[in-house]
């Protein structure tokens, strides 16, 4: 039997339904030699068109080949995670001493040192499971995104549901989501480094080639994964998912990165070092009560190792886990998404944003407000890219039609010159498919009445030269009956100089500067008439047809977003292509400063190293910004100890987000060369995004560090009193067992709240962190070694009291044993709040997972102390109501002395003080 698919007929395998991918394949589609056909030749192939497939096709094409996406790695089973828990050296401690406790008949003890080990393993597998899916919902989140040819217009889809046949638009800055055969052309070179490793562009064409030509030389086609770097292409889809020479080398382009920061490494170094120095003390612990204090061998060695499992806080990296995953979650929530886990770290150190104007400070809305001709000027009114708004002579008593050819001859080129396009949708809105700026300008051809796609279907292109900021302008070719006309539009300095005699250019700079003054960023046109078509554009002899002022209007958050970075003492820089004059205005009505101190990209250029590091610490903003400009100003800020965040959106920022310590790129109107840059991606393109994940950073870096204060001490409290009772020759207050107990399950309960700490409001109220500060400063450690003395004194003072009022030593153990942990659970309190008093409502009712854990605690707790198998187990004893009015007397005095012993350290555990503005340096 045969079936008819793309014009071809072919063995079936199967039904669309029952395709499997190895079928799928084995398909024509995946094994043509494309690069071998004509254009059509590859249309015939494909049972396409120039102008794509329809829905229908479309979807009955995606039944046979599925989505256009890689099959994902596979991800690690529960065993696996499992074993890489176990790989720890403290693990091999504990496993050591079940072992040896084991066989010297102390099974019990061995029993409780296993579960331990397998507590805190399960505990770690199911929370680096959730880690993997919270990363897994990342790299869905950053969807790409193609513009597609479907039913005769141009739409905007996610690039899964491209199938064979589909015809692809792309240009500078684009990522190719799929393998093309490209059948258009213009100036197109292509980053392929994700299948060659060769950093270098190469050029592509659209003629066919021998069939031997290797696919590094395969100039034709465009791999899936590659990067548009100059230029712009049209291709057809010939393969897609698993077939593209990318998915065929197993290879995925886009991987977030696994969970190890700096943050983190430094926190693994210091567990490292306190294990080592806590194995040499339970070592000496040992020899000193066996040499000096003659103890029992067994119980001795038990309590050494008690006291290394006691000390070591062995519940940090789960900590550390919950608490990167916690925060990456939350900013994908609030539209910031992680693609190099380092960022959540270092957010919290950022002191400069460096930021695009457009789209990110602004709406990315663009419309026209101003036009000026030779012959006259007008205001335009209207929002948004719809006809609704009037075109008016600035001076309201000139006749209406005068000039009205010049002005219809300038709104014409710019629809032209011009690669927007502009649908009206069963909605009443209207949908731009390109750049803002030209959405702009065919918006404002409508108010005049002019036909856009009339004029476009009038005069066809034959030619086209694309923006590049090192050349300021854009250009096309037209064909008007036998002659060729040009037209070009870009900055206006770039274009006054090839079309105004000497004489008129200052005019025209005048009329420049008088548009930008207002906040206006402004575009000249100029056209040619040539007799053929000429790969060279002329320098004099153009036409000059006037200036078109349009106006991006600010974000209304953006406002606030600005002050409160600039609370936080973080300076911001405003980046933007645009004139000096406007990029002022717009500064200042954004609030970033009254005096703008501004640079141009020339101004710039003209600075060396030095000088631009002098300059640099007090720039508010840099205009006429290229590339180059960019990075230079990011080299120079790190040079001076900043940490640098930069927002960018075209592929010419991928160099200047790749250098600055968190690259930003933007998630709607970014290019796709922008995000692989990036370490972090606005999906909203919203600066008030970058100040929430600015402070969540922040809040994680502090929620991280409370959790370490905490941990020292409590585990530190139960090494010293195991230690004070073998140096004194005491009984054990707690036994070994007791100790393993109380390790363990504080360990799953009372280290995780800190993790779930809300945002602090006061976080951005502060002078950032330096990214070179240590962990924990000098007040910290003394407010650990304080509270650890403390809370050892007072369980010994509980333990010895009772045995003074004549209660058992298994009944005062007890005491001891709940004193401990209703000590840890106080101590939780005042971690919450290291720089502040903890006597208000906030810090005991602020965080529900506080009180949940205490909960969990305290039913642990009451089990160990009234339920018969543990009493026996653990050899503790019921208490009676007046020992737990003692309990809760020990955990309240601990509660005070500490929150007293903060405010001594008051200096010392305090952040920098409230800052002042920026501008008052």
């Amino acid at each position: 039997m045969t079936h008819i698919r793309f014009g071809r007929i072919w063995p079936r395998h199967g039904t669309p339904e029952t395709n499997t991918p190895a079928q799928l394949s084995a398909s024509p589609a995946a094994s043509t030699a494309w690069h071998a056909l004509s254009p059509q030749q590859c249309q015939e192939q494909l049972a396409t068109s120039a102008n794509g497939l329809t829905t229908e096709e479309a979807l009955a094409r995606q039944q046979l080949y599925g989505l256009n996406r890689l099959t994902p790695p596979p991800q690690r089973r529960w065993w696996t995670r499992l074993i890489s828990q176990l790989q720890n050296m403290l693990i091999y401690v504990l496993l050591l001493a079940a072992v040896m406790s084991l066989v010297t008949g102390h099974a019990t003890d061995a029993a409780v040192i296993l579960a331990v080990v397998v507590i805190n393993a399960l505990f770690g597998v199911l929370q680096e499971g959730k880690a993997e899916q919270a990363l897994a919902s990342i790299r869905n989140m950053l969807t790409l995104m193609a513009r597609v040819s479907r039913d005769g217009q141009r739409q905007t889809l996610d690039a899964e549901l491209l199938v064979p046949g589909d015809v692809i638009h792309l240009e500078s800055g684009d990522k190719v989501p799929a393998d093309l055969r490209v059948f258009e052309a213009h100036n197109l070179l292509v980053q392929e480094s994700a299948l060659t490793g060769e950093s270098s562009s190469v050029g592509k064409q659209d003629v066919a080639l021998a069939l031997e030509t290797p696919l590094a030389e395969q100039s034709n086609l465009l791999f899936a994964g590659t990067l548009i770097t100059q230029g712009r292409a049209t291709g057809w889809v010939v393969r897609t998912g698993d077939d593209t020479e990318l998915g065929r080398i197993g290879s995925l382009l886009r991987h977030v990165a696994p969970m190890a920061t700096p943050l983190t490494r430094q926190l693994d170094q210091l567990g490292q070092q306190l294990s080592r120095y806590i194995v040499l003390l339970a070592v000496v612990t040992f020899l000193l009560g066996w040499l000096w204090r003659d103890l029992p061998l067994d119980g001795l060695f038990m309590a050494a190792v008690s006291l290394a499992v006691a000390a070591i806080p062995e519940g940090l990296p789960a900590v550390v886990t919950i608490a990167l995953a916690i925060g990456v979650q939350r900013l994908a929530q609030k539209n910031a998404i992680i693609r190099q886990l380092p960022a959540v770290e270092t957010l919290g150190a950022v002191s400069v944003i460096c930021t695009d104007k457009t789209g990110t400070l602004t709406r990315n809305e663009m419309v026209v407000r101003a036009l000026v001709t030779p012959q006259s000027q007008w205001r335009v009114s209207g929002l948004g890219y719809g006809p609704d708004g009037q075109i008016q002579p600035l001076d309201a008593s000139a006749p209406a039609a005068q000039g009205m050819d010049a002005l219809q001859a300038l709104l014409r080129a710019a629809v032209l010159c011009n690669d927007a396009h502009l649908q009206h949708t069963t909605e009443g809105d209207w949908h731009l498919d390109g750049d803002p700026t030209e959405g702009a300008l065919l918006a404002a051809a409508q108010k005049a009445d002019i036909d856009w796609q009339a004029v476009r279907q009038q005069r066809p292109r034959l030619h086209h030269i694309p923006f590049e900021s090192a050349i300021g302008f854009m250009a096309t070719a037209h064909a008007m009956s036998d002659q060729v006309l040009w037209l070009i539009k870009g900055a206006p300095e770039q274009l006054i100089s090839r079309c105004l005699a000497t004489e008129h250019q200052a005019h025209w700079r005048v009329q420049t500067e008088q548009l930008a003054q207002q906040g206006l960023r402004v575009l000249a046109l100029a056209q040619w008439w040539g007799e053929a078509l000429s790969s060279q554009l002329p320098d004099v002899g153009w036409q000059w047809l006037g200036l078109i002022g349009m106006q991006d209007p600010p974000r209304q958050e953006a406002a606030n977003a600005i002050a409160e970075c600039q609370q936080a003492g973080i300076h911001l820089i405003m980046i933007t292509g645009d004139h000096i004059s406007t990029a002022k205005a717009i500064a200042s009505q954004l609030g970033l400063a009254a005096q703008p101190t501004a640079l141009t990209g020339r101004e710039l250029d003209a600075l060396d190293d030095a000088s631009l590091r002098q300059r640099a610490v007090t720039l508010d903003l840099l205009a006429r910004a290229t590339p180059a400009n960019k990075l230079r100003l990011v080299q120079a800020l790190q040079a001076e100890g900043h940490v640098v965040a930069m927002t960018g959106d075209g592929v010419n920022d991928a160099p200047a987000l790749r250098q600055a310590d968190i690259g930003v790129a933007m998630g709607r109107g970014g290019t796709e060369a922008a995000k692989e840059a990036a370490d972090m991606v606005l999906a909203d393109d919203n600066i008030a995004t970058l100040r929430d994940a600015v402070r969540r950073g922040r809040n994680i870096y502090s929620a991280l560090q409370r959790t370490l204060i905490f941990l020292l001490p409590t585990n530190g409290a139960q090494a010293l009193v195991l230690l004070l009772a073998i140096l004194c020759g005491w009984a054990m207050p707690i036994s070994p067992l007791q100790i393993l107990w109380i390790n363990m399950v504080s360990a799953i309960t009372l280290a995780l709240p800190l993790a779930f700490e809300p945002l602090n409001p006061d976080l951005m109220r502060h002078k950032p962190r330096p990214a070179a500060a240590p962990l924990l400063q000098l007040g910290h450690w003394v407010l650990i070694a304080l509270a650890a003395v403390l809370i050892c004194l007072l369980t010994l003072a509980q333990y010895h009291l009772a045995l003074l009022w004549d209660a058992s030593p298994q009944q005062a153990s007890s005491l001891a044993i709940q004193g401990l942990v209703i000590c840890e659970m106080f101590f939780l309190i005042n971690c919450r709040r290291l720089e502040q008093p903890t006597l208000n409502r906030d810090a005991w009712l602020g965080n529900h997972t506080v009180w949940w854990s205490f909960a969990v605690l305290a039913l642990l707790q009451l089990l160990l102390c009234y339920l018969p198998v543990l009493q026996q187990a653990f050899a503790t004893r019921a208490l009676s109501w007046r020992d737990w009015g003692l309990v809760w007397l020990q955990g309240l005095c601990c509660y005070l002395a500490i929150e007293t012993v903060k405010w001594l350290l008051h200096d010392q555990l305090t952040r920098p003080r409230l800052v002042v503005d920026h501008h008052a340096r």
